[in-house]
């Protein structure tokens, strides 16, 4: 049953509310996700509910530029972040496009992290 969860950046200046059913955390071992230490989740792009504007954040944009990571311009932490679409390469290795957002649960209040299972991404391969 999908639930709503309040998100915030470390000092609460960006807001947003995400609704959905968390049954897994995704640890990334590319260069940015690893570095970040992001625990993540996937959403549908009608599940993040903004409650502070896009605008009001930093993004950061690399490699392919199809993925953003959006921070918090005052104490640098990155809630959720759009996914780069797959290369060519990638598509035609199996990879599937999406369009959605991928929350970092670390960022939710109320998620009981420890009782999550893991589902390994390796990114550093792609």
């Amino acid at each position: 049953m999908p639930k709503t969860y309040q998100g915030s950046c470390h000092c609460g200046a960006t807001g947003f509310e995400v609704t959905a059913e968390i049954d897994h955390m995704r640890v990334c071992d590319c260069s940015i996700c690893r570095k970040r230490g992001a625990l993540n989740f996937r959403v549908p792009k009608e599940a993040l509910q903004m409650l502070t504007p896009l605008e009001d954040m930093t993004v950061y944009r690399w490699g392919t530029m199809t993925g953003a990571d959006y921070f918090c311009p005052h104490c640098g932490i990155s809630p959720f972040r759009r996914p780069s679409a797959p290369t060519e390469k990638e598509l035609a290795a199996g990879a599937t496009r999406f369009e959605g957002w991928a929350i970092n649960l670390r960022c939710l209040e109320g998620v009981d992290l420890e009782a999550l299972p893991v589902v390994t991404i390796k990114g550093s391969a792609l």
